[in-house]
């Protein structure tokens, strides 16, 4: 009885948050010129027109006037955690606004994962591995902040096509939401939901041809929010496991770096690159096709992720995801090479 009311509680909550982002994203985009918040194409973009972003700040916004009304000692319970999402969605707010360097940005993340450590959100170890248990010890927070800047980057650098970004969380944050319904954790369920919710009242506008962008305010605000989450259901699933859960991203980090390494360039250095460049030339420029063939994609890596037992020795594991990893390089190579260009 007690579950159905918690159901149907974040329902209502959810339909609320819902409702408010396409209010308070709509009210963005028709402001977006007043308010210094637009998006100039470059020679980097998949658009060709001068377009609204920051509807980040709505479904955020929407989220933090909502969730208090439903789970207000859930808030107190995690205030650490709420406070370092509130910073890292502030400075988000200033570079949609062009008012934060990079180093801002990676100051501001790294200071929000140590926040995330006075909840205890933190990886302590790595799991088991052929045997053997990699305990982090003093390293705990290093590499917390490590995965956390660079889970947070991978998902800024994939919100390059309409709808990516956005259908790309939505599969990974309802992985998390089975995780938390599973193992009745409501932090992880509820934190999941509402912005499942919002995201899906953002792709009303994102869907191609987008008329508004999440920017920064959005896409920094869910890829720190994924890594809270990751962390937090490293109580239930292998470490390997997530890798699996939030595939396409870090494995377009990884392989985009990679080769920008061999070839002698920075690691950092924009190009045409990533993976949904390639395919969407692959699929003949035409971006629906190509987020939705990368939200089955990462649905079928997600759910992999989901099988995977938390008491499983992840050696093997580790070695097939590290396969995944090359077998993506040389694919994307191959296409890169055939397309004819300069990565």
């Amino acid at each position: 009885m007690i579950r159905i009311e918690i159901d149907m509680q974040l329902f209502l909550e959810c339909s609320m948050i819902f409702l408010l982002s396409l209010l308070l994203i709509n009210m963005i985009r028709n402001n977006a010129s007043q308010w210094g918040l637009i998006d100039i194409p470059n020679g980097r973009s998949s658009h060709t027109e001068h377009t609204a972003r920051g509807a980040g700040i709505g479904f955020y916004l929407a989220i933090a006037f909502t969730v208090p009304f439903f789970h207000f000692d859930l808030i107190l319970s995690y205030a650490w955690t709420c406070t370092a999402i509130l910073l890292v969605f502030i400075v988000g707010v200033l570079d949609d606004h062009h008012d934060a360097s990079p180093n801002a940005k990676f100051f501001v993340i790294i200071l929000s994962t140590v926040f995330l450590s006075f909840d205890h959100i933190i990886i302590r170890d790595l799991g088991t591995f052929f045997g053997f248990e990699l305990s982090l010890g003093w390293f705990a927070l290093p590499f917390t902040i490590f995965a956390v800047v660079g889970f947070t980057n991978a998902l800024n650098l994939i919100d390059g096509l309409d709808g990516l970004a956005a259908t790309i969380s939505i599969v990974i944050l309802s992985i998390f939401f089975g995780v938390g319904y599973l193992h009745d954790d409501l932090f992880i369920m509820v934190i999941s939901a509402v912005f499942i919710s919002a995201l899906l009242a953002f792709l009303m506008f994102n869907w191609h041809p987008a008329s508004i962008f999440m920017g920064d305010s959005g896409s920094l605000t869910l890829g720190f929010v994924i890594s809270m989450l990751a962390i937090k259901s490293l109580a239930y699933l292998p470490t390997v496991s997530i890798l699996f859960i939030a595939a396409i991203p870090i494995l377009d980090t990884l392989v985009v770096m990679t080769r920008r390494k061999l070839n002698g360039r920075s690691m950092f250095s924009p190009d045409r690159c990533h993976i949904h460049h390639i395919l969407r030339h692959f699929f003949a420029e035409d971006t629906r096709k190509t987020v939705l063939f990368f939200g089955l994609v990462q649905m079928i890596y997600s759910l992999t992720g989901l099988q995977l037992d938390k008491n499983i020795d992840e050696g093997l594991l580790l070695i097939l995801f590290l396969l995944n990893v090359v077998l993506f390089y040389l694919f994307l190579g191959a296409m890169i090479k055939r397309q004819k260009r300069k990565c």
